[in-house]
């Protein structure tokens, strides 16, 4: 672990963080996870994925009343109780993102990694946001929504993103303050942005915390 390196990257829902993140991870040689994460506590923990996806960190989140309890078929996986507290499986998808940490440097999308790993000696904490313009675009050529869709399904993630975050971490999403650094890739684009981390990266990396 001596010398392995985190990037955690927060984004908004269209911002480009996920394609940064793979650019980032192919520049440095190193893995990448974000809905890779699901499948690791699926098999780790012997549970389904769905079970995972439904307390993922774009479903079913509150931001006043926490996670509602899962209502799938819970009975399957051979519990008693017909649903799992989310608290349960954000504690499994954790122990993935710490085991991992621990082996290798890598990539980490959302889930509140950063939190997670808070005591890791060699992180970055990247906040990534987009001009509306730029995000509503994204979100239209990936999900084939219109303008108007586009902007809801935006502001629908962005606030269970938040919700999430905020829950669990007792930060607040989006926050300068929660951050290493925060980032427009509108402004610069999405190549040069990547540039950007990499080199901020490569400058904290060098300075003892």
């Amino acid at each position: 672990m001596k010398d392995n390196f985190i990037i955690n990257i927060g984004r908004q829902l269209g911002s480009g963080g996920r394609q940064i993140g793979r650019l980032l991870s192919e520049r440095l040689g190193i893995s990448f996870y974000d809905k890779e994460l699901i499948a690791l506590a699926s098999k780790q923990s012997g549970l389904s994925k769905e079970v995972f996806e439904e307390a993922d960190e774009k479903k079913r989140f509150t931001l006043t009343g926490g996670f509602l309890g899962i209502k799938t078929s819970i009975m399957d996986e051979g519990f008693s109780n017909n649903y799992l507290w989310n608290e349960t499986l954000f504690q499994i998808q954790s122990d993935v993102i710490r085991d991992l940490a621990r082996e290798k440097s890598c990539i980490f999308v959302g889930r509140c990694a950063d939190y997670i790993l808070r005591d890791h000696p060699r992180m970055l904490n990247v906040f990534i946001s987009a001009g509306q313009d730029d995000r509503i675009k994204r979100v239209e050529d990936y999900y084939g929504l219109t303008g108007k869709k586009a902007l809801e399904l935006i502001e629908k993630i962005d606030k269970k993103r938040a919700g999430y975050y905020n829950y669990y971490s007792n930060k607040v999403w989006g926050a300068a303050a929660s951050y290493h650094v925060c980032i427009n890739s509108s402004i610069l684009g999405i190549e040069a942005t990547t540039d950007f981390i990499q080199e901020f990266l490569k400058q904290k990396l060098q300075r003892p915390e």
